[in-house]
């Protein structure tokens, strides 16, 4: 049966890919602030395709903004919302902490409070992160451990919201679930993710700084495979609050991703080689036994083909012939 949705952070990387999915079966309205963390302009191109979508529609909004948010909660009645607009990026968090808790954490207590006096409310679906995980030595990371060792304030900032929507669910019976996305990557991708920047470098014919000589492993899940799993969870009627990873269950180390970068731009690669990051983490690998036994979540697509898919998209956006 068809929903009115809110999904928050539409003009993002995976907000644009989510709205467009649930556009196809359900009418969707999307905010996003259009923050300049990385170029606006790309977060418009999307938005300019989203709304060609007969059901989707976009208000610029920032979910900090406490009266107009409170507003668009008393204009429309939603049935579920996806929350998935945050401020993203580890190092930047080292670098600028504050639009961490402004975003991340004030942002998501008024979406909070939104959610509580919405008594049409049937799901919220909020965006957590497998950075959560910090600096914990075993993989791979189980939704059962226990996280208390953040690496950086964003990640900090995530497991504070995860925290925020368990009180909520406890006190006012909030029908929510946190998925903890594992290093997305693909089409329209976030220029400051490492295989975005990557693939700029070597189409500049420039360096590409390793740190820790590309010893670090990502649970890289290919975006499609993150959508197929926020759709199938938001159309699910939740029993209380449960979080699960959703990522790829193969690990990738950086120095695979340069090389095969390198293989698909047919480009010569020139690393420099950099010491470890303070805020990083070795490796992130993904149990998502939990989301396959709900849901039947099983990542699908290949880390070379969601490689060549991006390079493509890549050449196309940027008019590289």
């Amino acid at each position: 049966m068809p929903s009115k949705i809110l999904v928050t952070g539409a003009a993002g990387f995976i907000g644009y890919h989510v709205s467009k999915a649930l556009a196809e079966s359900h009418t969707v309205i999307g905010i996003d602030n259009y923050s300049d963390y990385y170029n606006p302009d790309l977060k418009r191109d999307r938005v300019s395709i989203l709304t060609n979508e007969s059901n989707f529609s976009f208000i610029k909004m920032d979910i900090v903004d406490r009266q107009k948010l409170s507003a668009l909660f008393k204009m429309e009645r939603f049935d579920i919302i996806v929350h998935l607009a945050a401020q993203a990026g580890v190092r930047h968090s080292i670098e600028n902490p504050r639009p961490y808790i402004d975003t991340n954490i004030v942002g998501t207590f008024n979406i909070l409070e939104g959610c509580r006096y919405n008594s049409n409310l049937k799901h919220l679906v909020y965006a957590s992160s497998s950075s959560v995980y910090g600096r914990s030595a075993k993989t791979p990371f189980s939704e059962e451990d226990l996280v208390r060792e953040p690496s950086s304030l964003y990640a900090a900032s995530k497991r504070s919201v995860e925290l925020m929507v368990e009180s909520y669910n406890h006190l006012y019976k909030l029908p929510c679930t946190g998925l903890r996305f594992f290093t997305v990557y693909g089409p329209w991708g976030r220029p400051d993710m490492a295989y975005y920047k990557f693939t700029e470098l070597l189409y500049n014919n420039q360096p590409i700084p390793l740190y820790n000589r590309g010893k670090h492993e990502r649970a890289m899940t290919y975006i499609s495979d993150i959508v197929d799993g926020v759709k199938t969870v938001a159309e699910s009627q939740p029993e209380s609050h449960k979080i699960y990873n959703l990522g790829h269950y193969k690990t990738v180390d950086l120095l695979t991703l340069v090389n095969t970068l390198g293989s698909l731009t047919k480009k010569e690669i020139n690393l420099e080689y950099l010491p470890f990051q303070s805020g990083d983490v070795l490796k992130t690998s993904a149990n998502i036994n939990l989301a396959g036994k709900d849901f039947g979540y099983s990542p699908k697509v290949d880390f070379r083909k969601g490689l060549e898919n991006f390079v493509d998209w890549y050449k196309w956006y940027h008019k590289i012939t």
